[in-house]
């Protein structure tokens, strides 16, 4: 199924939101916006205090952010810290009541979701894999693509909240299965990235007019976000992270290691990888995923900008 925002309003659910990084302080600001009773915790307290200011309640760990939640989102960096907020000592887990709803964010293996959900299912406590796409201009705007695992009649149950964050949810199957979706979503994002790099590497090295040939591009069949967002940044040098190459990185890590247990050959997803894995060697891996085009350039012993 698939939903736009509609009327449906959540009111008196209780939200807890465990990660205030990129991603998650935005998607907070966001729940606060659209009238929740928000409840925030990271493990940097000065973060969690920006959305005190805002109207959060801030708890000291996510065993009390569970306890006054009926809702809680856990956006984090990767599966042992997914493991760590929900199942570890004073996670989630022991605080969550029969009925709560833990729905994570974060992209991790979809193995990992499964087992977390059935651990928390012993207690009566729900999970939805919900994993997101848009980067951070989606998140600070609230036009996320979600993509949700788990039991669909829970997710209309909080519909509303994630409603909030995002435009688009789409109920991909079970438990696991909206992590699938999105390591196929990094697939494509990987390789588009590599695809827009190469073009405009091209580009330059044949001396073209690199912004001509960008606006040429984003109107013909060649066009995608990775053009339309990222193309004009590498034209003016701009490499802020909205997405970290780190955790571009990460993920198709998980996608190789998904890819060998299905015994999946992936050589397009390898060879961005690979070319991340370079990027990472020399020092970027915090800036944006888009600094995949630095590897290129420097086999191509060039830099890709405006023309003069």
């Amino acid at each position: 199924m698939v939903s736009d925002k509609n009327e449906n309003s959540g009111a008196g659910m209780r939200i807890g939101l465990i990660g205030l990084g990129i991603m998650g302080k935005p998607m907070a600001e966001n729940l606060l916006k659209a009238g929740f009773a928000l409840t925030v915790y990271n493990r940097t307290r000065a973060r969690a205090e920006q959305l005190q200011r805002k109207g959060a309640q801030v708890a000291a760990s996510p065993k009390e952010l569970a306890s006054d939640s009926d809702v809680i989102i856990t956006m984090v960096g990767n599966s042992p810290d997914v493991r760590s907020v929900i199942l570890g000592a004073d996670g989630v887990i022991e605080g969550a009541r029969v009925g709560t709803v833990v729905i994570d964010m974060s992209t991790i293996a979809p193995g990992a979701a499964r087992e977390i959900a059935a651990a928390l299912g012993v207690g009566g406590v729900q999970m939805l894999d919900a994993p997101v796409s848009g980067g951070e201009k989606g998140a600070l705007e609230g036009t996320l693509s979600i993509m949700v695992g788990g039991d669909a009649t829970v997710l209309e149950r909080v519909r509303p909240v994630l409603m909030a964050v995002g435009k688009t949810i789409t109920h991909i199957g079970a438990s696991g299965m909206g992590q699938v979706c999105k390591l196929a979503n990094q697939i494509a994002v990987g390789l588009n990235n590599l695809a827009m790099s190469e073009a405009l590497v091209f580009a330059m090295k044949a001396g073209a007019d690199t912004a001509k040939v960008l606006q040429a591009l984003q109107g013909g069949a060649a066009n995608s976000w990775a053009l339309q967002v990222l193309g004009p940044k590498i034209l003016q040098r701009d490499f802020a992270p909205g997405f970290m190459v780190s955790l571009q990185q990460k993920d198709l890590r998980l996608v190789m290691e998904e890819a060998e247990d299905l015994r999946l050959p992936l050589p397009g997803t390898a060879l961005t990888h690979e070319l991340y894995r370079a990027v990472q060697n020399h020092g970027w891996e915090s800036e944006g995923n888009h600094a995949l085009v630095k590897a290129l350039e420097i086999m191509g012993d060039l830099e890709v900008k405006c023309s003069e």
